[in-house]
């Protein structure tokens, strides 16, 4: 037999213990005491990397990974720097590790537990290559083995779904960005991403509910490019977490060379759609998934856009598109979190996960 859920008087379903909505909620003030907390910290360690690395390289695993693939756009886009993804497999099962020549490496990993990430991180010291971590326990072995260390200041997460961490990773991200480019205006913009949080949390009370619509779904598209391809990895994951749906990402290009092939009349599709320079390429494929029949969700800031969805989850106008991962994830998460609840599964602790995976 099911779980049983009551709805709560905010407007949100709540599971027996509601921890996965709380710790949703929770995003606002944990960027908020990361930013006040931690940027003369990231000030600091910034200068103290100026013109030892050519390139990053970012060890993690899970959420974390898919925060390493905004980094890709984010110190492309904003600091000139190339970043590319740790396998961790060459430093673990296979025992060959590449050269870290010219490198920052970074590892990502909220308990700062898992072996291979740490074991990354050992091989660039070996190699005097400088280090740093993320992570939100700061008395963990991979805070004990990197020079450099940023705490998310997240408080204990325990929902076994990342959100709050997830978030976090990305605002500390893009402090390092704004602080390695010492660039006040985008740190102004920066300081505004707990409200925007706060503000899609309260607009999507009402319209959440809505998702019972997917409560059949099996599988689904995740769709997001540029900035935003970060996003589509997290809201698939979640989705697989939390409600046992098959669900793909793709950047909207990638989708196009093939895996369109798959849809058909009624296939649910997510697509991540700020404005900005990917607003015209998500237009174009919205053309082509409605000539397929698709049933297209979108999350977006862009009133045009998501007026051609048949399901829409809006994020406030005001964020640009470097910042938009941070809060276009939020809708996502909510829809995860209420899809697992319609399917009678429990969202707080998912069947088969632990909250902290240790990988080899």
């Amino acid at each position: 037999m099911g779980l049983r859920y009551e709805p709560i008087k905010q407007g949100f379903p709540m599971s027996k213990s509601n921890i996965l909505l709380h710790e949703i909620e929770e995003q606002p003030s944990v960027i908020r005491n990361l930013l006040d907390y931690e940027m003369e910290n990231i000030r600091s360690i910034t200068r103290s990397f100026q013109g030892k690395f050519k390139y990053i390289l970012i060890a993690a695993r899970g959420s974390s990974d898919n925060a390493a693939r905004y980094a890709q756009y984010l110190f492309g886009a904003y600091n000139k720097i190339q970043v590319a993804l740790a396998t961790p497999s060459l430093f673990t099962l296979y025992k060959r590790p590449p050269s870290l020549n010219e490198a920052l490496v970074i590892g990502i990993s909220q308990s700062g537990q898992s072996p291979d990430i740490i074991e990354v991180l050992k091989e660039a010291k070996k190699q005097g290559r400088p280090t740093l971590c993320i992570t939100n326990e700061f008395n963990s072995k991979l805070t004990k083995t990197a020079d450099e260390v940023i705490k998310l200041h997240a408080r204990k997460e325990k929902a076994i779904a990342a959100t709050k961490t997830y978030t976090a990773s990305l605002v500390a991200l893009a402090l390092i960005s704004c602080c390695l480019d010492n660039d006040p205006k985008r740190l102004k913009q920066l300081m505004m991403v707990p409200s925007w949080i706060s503000q899609t949390i309260n607009s999507l009370k009402n319209l959440i509910s809505l998702t019972q619509r997917y409560r059949y779904m099996e599988h689904c598209v995740v769709i997001g490019r540029g900035f935003n391809y970060a996003t589509a990895f997290e809201i698939a994951l979640k989705l697989k977490e939390l409600t046992k749906v098959f669900c793909e990402p793709y950047s909207s290009a990638d989708f196009l060379h093939g895996p369109i092939a798959t849809i058909g009349k009624g296939v649910p599709v997510i697509i991540v759609a700020p404005g900005g320079k990917v607003k015209r390429d998500i237009e174009n494929i919205l053309i082509k998934l409605r000539t397929l029949g698709a049933e297209t969700i979108i999350i977006s800031n862009n009133t045009p856009l998501l007026l051609k969805g048949r399901f829409l989850l809006p994020f406030p106008k005001s964020a640009d598109e470097w910042l938009s991962p941070i809060i276009a994830i939020v809708p996502g998460q909510l829809f995860a979190r209420q899809l697992a609840i319609e399917k009678s599964l429990n969202p707080d602790n998912p069947i088969g996960l632990t909250k902290v995976t240790e990988t080899y």
